[in-house]
């Protein structure tokens, strides 16, 4: 009996509206700041950051150490 994998791949939200503002900007559609047209891709990335800093903290202030052990990096 042979299983059958099903491999989803594809682009995500935050990319196709990167991708999306890119090329409205280049074609001078909106005029926003490439701070924000790019905002897609990096906001994804700040928040992640900000929760993994906030767990470090979080298990510094209390001790718990062990937390931080049981990651696979």
């Amino acid at each position: 009996m042979s299983k059958e994998v099903t491999v989803r791949g594809g682009i995500g939200l935050p990319a196709l509206l990167g991708v999306v503002f890119i090329v409205l900007r280049l074609c001078n559609i909106i005029n926003w700041s490439w701070w924000w047209v790019l905002a897609p891709f990096w906001i994804p990335l700040a928040i992640a950051i900000v929760i993994i800093l906030i767990v470090v903290v979080i298990a510094a202030a209390t001790g718990r150490t062990d937390i931080l052990d049981d990651c696979d990096y």
